[in-house]
């Protein structure tokens, strides 16, 4: 409906050998922060390093952030937050570090004591998050990643050709190394909430795939004189404006998140914002390209 570039004659896959490059660094700084993050020498969050789970309950409504601020001022680091609102209840997860149990609550208790001397609490309960819940939920997000990537292998390959399901499964599994290797560089912490935003890059960048493999696969029906390097050409520049529009909308809106949807999503907003650059690019620069060099025989061509 709306046509941003109009008419383009961009050769994409002329470029595919710099693409690849780019891309193969992208790939083993990923594979540096999976073996990293399987030793557990990441910056692991809660949830995989394993801490202390301790949930409040207030008299009166409470807020995240006095706490979170609070907290902080006392010298607590690597704490996640949740609140549950109705029930005036506060949970705080703290990663697993030198100091006992009974220290860090003690330290808790008594901060919270300090700071919100009007609104009384009760400990609702005390949990020990292991190293072994850690390692199994770690193995899980793994299994997770795995799975999604295999059913687009599957669903692509039945919907076009196999060649085309490992097209666009590199390309997934691409964008999910580069979002983590990045996450991985800046020392951001690896947790769930990474899991699920690079679960929903993974959809997002094969939606956008599966848009430019539609058009490729009419071209080729249709432009039977014309290489294939060509059709795909045409292809990725007729689907450009629609590509544009749609990154631009879900950037939009994680920007949004990432500047006023406050320190809880603030990873997950920037992990979409790099998933979705880096998904967009991988639609382009890097499915079609691996279709091409798989090539061999021309696809979709009318058997004689």
């Amino acid at each position: 409906m709306i046509e941003i570039i109009k008419n383009t004659k961009i050769d994409f896959l002329g470029k595919r050998k710099i693409a690849f490059i780019f891309s193969g660094i992208l790939a083993i700084i990923g594979i540096i922060a999976i073996i990293q993050i399987a030793t557990g020498k990441a910056n692991l969050g809660i949830d995989f390093a394993g801490g202390t789970a301790i949930q409040f309950k207030f008299e009166k409504p409470v807020q995240l952030h006095p706490i979170r601020i609070a907290l902080e001022s006392a010298g607590l680091k690597d704490f996640d937050l949740q609140d549950l609102p109705t029930e005036n209840k506060i949970l705080i997860r703290v990663k697993k570090t030198e100091t006992t149990l009974g220290q860090v609550s003690e330290l808790i208790t008594n901060t919270l004591s300090q700071k919100f001397p009007d609104n009384k609490y009760v400990i609702d309960s005390t949990t020990e998050i292991g190293p072994k819940v850690g390692g199994r939920l770690r193995a899980d997000a793994a299994q997770a990643v795995a799975v999604a990537i295999i059913g687009i292998l599957i669903y692509v390959a039945f919907r076009f050709q196999f060649k085309f399901g490992v097209g666009a499964t590199i390309a997934t599994f691409h964008d999910v190394l580069a979002v983590l290797g990045v996450f991985f560089i800046l020392g951001k912490e690896i947790n769930l909430i990474l899991i699920t935003a690079l679960l929903t890059i993974a959809g997002y960048s094969l939606t956008d795939t599966v848009v430019v493999f539609d058009r490729i696969r009419e071209n080729l029906k249709m432009r039977q004189k014309e290489t294939v390097e060509a059709i795909m050409n045409i292809s990725i520049n007729e689907v450009l404006s629609r590509t544009i529009v749609t990154s631009l909308t879900v950037l939009l809106t994680s920007f949004a998140l990432f500047f006023f949807g406050g320190e809880v999503l603030h990873d997950f907003s920037l992990a979409m914002i790099l998933g979705v650059c880096v998904g967009t690019y991988s639609s382009i620069f890097v499915a079609s390209p691996i279709v091409l060099v798989w090539g061999g025989k021309r696809p979709f061509a009318k058997k004689k």
